[in-house]
C-alpha cells in the first residue's frame, strides 16, 4: 500500500526541486553593474561625462571623489585589450558667471549664459582598462590636456597602492603635446 503525498507536501517538494536544480545550474555572471566615480585634475568644469553610455557625475575644478553614478557594466574578469569610452562636456570657465553684471536669470543673463554654453568643448577618449582584481567603481580621472585615465581599483583616491594619485590641483601647460 503506497502513500500519497498531500496537496501541500506536493507543493513543498515541487518548490525544493525547482530550487535545488536552479542551484546546480546556476553559474556566475559575466558581467557586474559598477558604479562610475569621477576625478577632476584641471581648472575646467566637467558638466557631464559617460562611461559606454552610463552617466557619471559633474565635476567642478579641481574636484572629485564622494559621488557615484550608476553605471557601467564590466566584466568579472580583466583580459586584455578591455577598453571603456569616455565622453565629457566641459566648460573652460565654470566661473564666468560671477563677474557678468546682468541680474541672475533675467533675459539678458540667460542671453549670455547661452552664449556662454556655445564656448562648452566636447571630448571622447578610448581608454584601455589597467589589469583588475576585486574592484569597487570604475574612476575616471580628467587631467590637463584633455588626458583621461581609469582605475578600476578596490582602493580609493589618496590611499597607498592606487594606481592614479596625482594631485587634484595640477598645474597645467600652457600649450599640450595631444593639442
Amino acid at each position: 500500500m503506497s502513500k500519497r503525498l498531500s496537496p501541500l507536501a506536493q507543493h513543498t517538494l515541487l518548490i525544493a526541486i525547482a530550487f535545488w536544480i536552479s542551484g546546480c545550474s546556476a553559474t556566475p555572471p559575466e558581467n557586474l553593474p559598477t558604479p562610475i566615480e569621477g576625478y577632476n585634475h584641471t581648472s575646467a568644469a566637467i558638466n557631464r561625462f559617460t562611461v559606454n553610455g552610463g552617466g557619471g557625475p559633474n565635476i567642478g575644478p579641481h574636484q572629485g571623489g564622494g559621488k557615484q553614478n550608476c553605471c557601467v557594466s564590466l566584466p568579472t574578469k580583466w583580459r586584455p585589450g578591455l577598453k571603456v569610452v569616455i565622453e565629457w562636456e566641459k566648460d573652460p570657465d565654470p566661473y564666468a558667471s560671477r563677474y557678468w553684471p546682468e541680474r541672475i536669470f533675467s533675459d539678458a543673463w540667460n542671453k549670455r549664459a547661452a552664449e556662454h554654453e556655445t564656448h562648452y568643448t566636447h571630448h571622447r577618449a578610448v581608454v584601455e582598462l589597467e589589469p583588475y582584481g576585486e574592484f569597487g567603481s570604475l574612476d575616471v580621472h580628467f587631467f590637463p590636456c584633455d588626458v583621461v585615465k581609469v582605475a578600476t581599483s578596490n582602493t580609493i583616491y589618496g590611499q597607498p597602492g592606487y594606481p592614479h594619485n596625482e594631485p587634484l590641483n595640477m598645474e597645467e601647460p600652457k600649450t599640450c603635446q595631444n593639442s
